[in-house]
């Protein structure tokens, strides 16, 4: 293997390796904010996006490249916007491991759904993961004493479907950077309304306002950066296999950062799910 080749490897690796870290502290950075009432969900989830949409602007801005004009495409706009609202309010009663481990197998088993309505076809291991994965997050919201709160469950099973349509809307645009720099910006008013909605539940700290702005100029602006220079080296299913870990890497830092409990109900979950996930996805590049 050429230096050069080898260079690319690690740099893609290591690019990698901080988009998933930036992910999953999305979850933990929103869970902080509200478990101690820091700000309100929606509050929290404006300043997110006003500051992505501000970060992105700049860094497309400085980036100084040509690109062809892209027509708004509401639809995208409009599934950030309710992934966005559904992400804030449910991690008011989510641990940061619970959370992300719905968002991110609702997001997995959307885009297989979608597949299969394509016409998509896939051999009898895969509906097997595809089984497994279901029933792994059945088994954590079963009803019980470690059970999600329910409502929370819902609100991240939906933020979760509408990532997965998100991102499958975007499989085509020209330059996704710049897509995204929009699709923030357009977002701003409609959750401007909502915190308007939401106004007699207005609360707000200088801490909370922090961790909203670090999620949404950090986390998700640059992460999103990093993500896209990390994309070009690395396989569709390499790309969606990876964002398996962050579920792992929330749960930790919900253990390190909020003092969280990992129960034994989560561990059989995720096992499930994300295993049953990767079935999936390793019977993709077999095809």
């Amino acid at each position: 293997m050429s230096e050069k080749k080898e260079q690319t490897i690690a740099r893609t690796a290591s690019l990698t390796v901080v988009a998933m870290l930036a992910f999953a502290a999305n979850s933990l950075l929103c869970r902080l904010a509200l478990a101690q009432d820091l700000i309100d969900a929606a509050t929290f989830t404006s300043v997110r996006i006003i500051a992505g949409a501000v970060t992105l602007g700049l860094i497309v801005l400085v980036r100084k490249e040509t690109h062809e004009h892209l027509a708004i495409n509401w639809r995208t706009v409009a599934v950030l916007f309710i992934y966005m609202i559904f992400f804030s309010f449910a991690y008011l009663s989510l641990s940061a491991g619970t959370g992300a481990l719905l968002l991110f197998g609702s997001v997995q088993l959307t885009m297989f759904v979608v597949a299969l309505r394509e016409g998509e076809q896939f051999p009898l291991l895969a509906w097997g993961g595809f089984a497994l994965a279901f029933l792994g997050l059945i088994f954590l919201v079963l009803p019980g004493v470690s059970a999600p709160n329910p409502l929370g469950a819902i609100l991240m099973t939906v933020a979760g479907i509408a990532w997965g349509f998100y991102s499958l809307l975007g499989r085509n645009v020209a330059d996704p950077l710049v897509a995204t720099a929009k699709n923030f910006m357009y977002s701003v008013p409609l959750v401007l309304i909502v915190s308007l909605f939401f106004l007699p539940e207005f609360s707000s700290s200088s801490g909370g306002l922090a961790l909203a702005i670090a999620s949404g100029a950090i986390t998700s602006g640059c992460g999103y950066v990093v993500w896209y220079a990390a994309l070009p080296g690395l396989t569709a299913t390499r790309a969606a296999t990876v964002q398996l870990s962050v579920p792992v890497i929330a749960a930790f830092g919900g253990i390190l950062v909020l003092s969280e409990l990992i129960t034994l109900r989560l561990l059989v979950a995720s096992a499930a799910t994300l295993g049953g996930i990767a079935i999936v996805l390793a019977q993709r590049v077999e095809k």
